[in-house]
Parts: structure tokens; C-alpha cells; sequence
């Protein structure tokens, strides 16, 4: 896509925010023009990120008060930084580091030393995020075959075993004589956490013709889930099913 949007004159700016717990971004790789994310999706606080090519940088104008710099990126970061975010991005930054020296690789051991390098950091990062993305395709997996099991609900997304791989551990889905508010308050119930609603993608709920019905249910896991958590999900909604008390 980003091929295309530079042939076609265009530039292009992902959004990352829902995949950057889940897979490797490499933005020198995706040679993206701009990529936003949030720290709070892989650990972190509500610290907003914003990469961007430098020579497009430096051509967008900053809203800012005239004593700022006029270089980018001090231009787009007016008055003093959160530091307490920042140090709190690092810190999620050094458990993913932490999660890659530990389990990344076949002779990891109990001791764990931050890095200190450059390379190390990309090192331990991509050690991380490998091991991270084959936990989280068994996950799917499981996932998949759990929903598609349960009678009357409807899968939206990549719904092919094979395809598993070009997708992240959120799945949305309704519910046949729920809606999901209903949903969502039943497993609520249970202790089980999942979101209803349109997660501010409204074009495509409208497109779906679902957000005059309350839109869908979503429900994500990460690295830290466990299939014992899938079978309680789907159990729950079995459940529910077959005794259709709703409060």
C-alpha cells in the first residue's frame, strides 16, 4: 500500500496503534512517509508517537508559539515534555527487552541485562516480538475455532485458519438476539472483559449496517492471555446462549 500511495503522488501515514503490541514495526522497512501509535497499546501510558520522514517533517507547519525551534521535532513539541511518560515508555520498552532475552532465544537463561546499544535494543526488540507473534497465532487459532463454534454468532475479518498470520488477536463479532451491549454486560458478569460499540471505525460500522444496532463485540488478547482464558470466553457464551437471561 505504500508502494501504490507513493506511485500514485500520495503520502502515506499508518496507523499502528492497534498492531504494535503484537508485531515487529520497522518503519525504515515499511519506508512509510508517517506512522502513529500510542504507548498505552503496548504497555505503556497515553504518550502519543509520531514518526515521520524529516525532509516531510520539516515542510508541515507547527502550530506553536514563536520562541519554539523551527526544526523538526522540537517545532511540534511546544513547552516541556511529560518526562514521566517518556520514562514510562522506556519502561515498557525494557520488559519487552526483558521478554526477548528471556525467551527469544534457544539458550536464554534466568539473568536479564538491558541493553545498551543501539543494536542490542533492535536485537532484544525483535527477539520479543517473534516470540510474541508465535504465541499469539496458537491464540488465534484457538480463538477462531472457538467463535465459529458458538451457534448465531458472526465473525467479522480475516475468518480463513491460513490467513491467520495477516491478522492480530482482536476478533469483533454479533450475536444472534443480543445486542452487543448485552454481550458485553453478560460476560462483564462472568469477569470476563471484552468492549462493545464501533472503536471509533463508524464508516465501517455504517457500511456493515451496524451502528444503529450498537455495532460489535470486540474482544482482544495478547501475549499474556492463556487458551485456558479462550475456553472460559467461549464456555461463557455457550452458556448464554442456552439460557437467554439477559439483566
Amino acid at each position: 500500500v505504500v508502494r501504490w500511495a507513493r506511485d500514485a503522488g500520495a503520502i502515506s501515514y499508518i496507523d499502528a496503534v492497534q498492531y504494535a503490541p503484537h508485531k515487529l514495526i520497522d518503519v525504515q522497512a515499511l519506508d512509510c512517509d508517517f506512522l502513529a501509535c500510542s504507548a498505552y497499546k503496548f504497555f505503556g501510558p497515553h504518550l502519543g508517537i509520531l514518526y515521520g520522514k524529516y525532509d516531510l517533517l520539516d515542510k508541515l507547519m507547527a502550530y506553536k508559539v514563536r520562541p519554539s525551534g523551527n526544526l523538526p521535532p522540537d517545532k511540534f513539541e511546544t513547552g516541556t515534555q511529560s518526562f514521566e511518560s517518556i520514562a514510562a515508555t522506556l519502561g515498557a520498552l525494557e520488559y519487552f527487552a526483558w521478554l526477548g532475552s528471556t525467551f527469544g532465544t534457544p539458550d536464554a537463561s534466568s539473568s536479564f541485562t538491558l541493553p545498551t546499544t543501539q543494536q542490542q535494543w533492535r536485537t532484544a526488540l525483535e527477539q520479543a516480538m517473534r516470540v510474541i507473534d508465535a504465541y499469539e497465532l496458537q491464540l488465534n487459532h484457538a480463538l477462531l475455532t472457538g467463535l465459529t463454534s458458538v451457534p448465531g454468532l458472526h465473525l467479522y475479518g480475516i475468518t480463513d485458519p491460513q490467513h491467520m498470520n495477516q491478522r492480530v488477536p482482536t476478533f469483533s463479532f454479533t450475536l444472534d438476539g443480543w445486542s452487543p451491549t448485552e454481550v458485553a454486560a453478560a460476560l462483564a458478569q462472568k469477569g470476563i472483559n471484552v468492549w462493545n460499540g464501533n472503536y471509533y471505525a463508524l464508516a465501517v460500522m455504517e457500511r456493515l449496517d451496524l451502528e444503529e444496532k450498537g455495532g460489535m463485540v470486540r474482544v482482544g488478547l495478547t501475549h499474556y492471555n492463556t487458551l485456558n482464558e479462550i475456553d472460559t470466553l467461549i464456555e461463557a457464551l455457550r452458556v448464554g446462549i442456552q439460557n437467554p437471561t439477559k439483566k
